[in-house]
């Protein structure tokens, strides 16, 4: 899949304007996106970044790297998924980044998901849903979504997100209603945000392929 990654994260340059200033998310496909940037970095004013390890990866490349309260709304935004169903919803956090990749995804006019062809389901739920927490609150959430969903959350120990919270793994959930499972989860309190996108999903999707699919 590391090439289908590689398509996927070069095709998504096809999105950058003159001038931009890029929201760039967290991975291993959109580490690709990023190389693809530091080559028209010269077109672009900087980027906005969803993590740690992606600020450092943009400004080994000489992007600058921008705070999204003084740059305001961003036109572009560009990251990938752990899951993707047919309506462009998705499941992401499997890298802990999601508080921060939801906050520039809401920022942003335009969200472009690039993914490999294994990402795609019917139906979101096989991969873990990730929810961060605040560490305090870590029983709390997990009982309350049990309660919620019979699913079993598993605390992802020894992680710790950039924000200082943790992280926990929905496992077992077939999601038919992402929309309602996102607004519910958001509701307990200790929950900082789940890595269900669906009240927001993406505007394009581009699939890793020979050639990329854009859905």
């Amino acid at each position: 899949m590391t090439e289908a990654k590689r398509l996927a994260g070069e095709k998504a340059i096809d999105y950058i304007e003159d001038g931009m200033i890029v929201g760039v998310g967290t991975g291993s496909t959109v580490a690709y996106f990023i190389d693809a940037l530091g080559r028209i970095k010269e077109r672009i004013k900087g980027a906005v970044s969803s993590s740690e390890q992606s600020t450092a990866r943009l400004k080994a490349l000489g992007i600058e790297v921008l705070d999204l309260n003084a740059t305001g709304p961003l036109a572009l935004y560009v990251d990938g998924a752990d899951e993707c169903d047919p309506h462009k919803r998705l499941i992401k956090g499997g890298g802990a980044a999601l508080t921060r990749e939801k906050i520039i995804a809401e920022a942003s006019a335009k969200f472009v998901c690039i993914v490999d062809p294994a990402k795609r389901v019917d139906v979101l739920g096989k991969f873990p849903l990730p929810v961060e927490v605040v560490p305090m609150a870590r029983s709390l959430v997990a009982r309350e979504i049990l309660g919620m969903t019979r699913a079993q959350p598993v605390w992802r120990e020894n992680v710790v997100t950039d924000n200082g919270n943790w992280i926990l793994d929905i496992h077992g959930l077939a999601i038919t209603d992402p929309v309602a499972l996102e607004t519910a989860i958001n509701q307990i309190p200790g929950v900082v945000s789940v890595g269900l996108f669906a009240r927001r999903p993406a505007d394009v999707v581009i699939v890793g392929g020979e050639p990329p699919i854009v859905l």
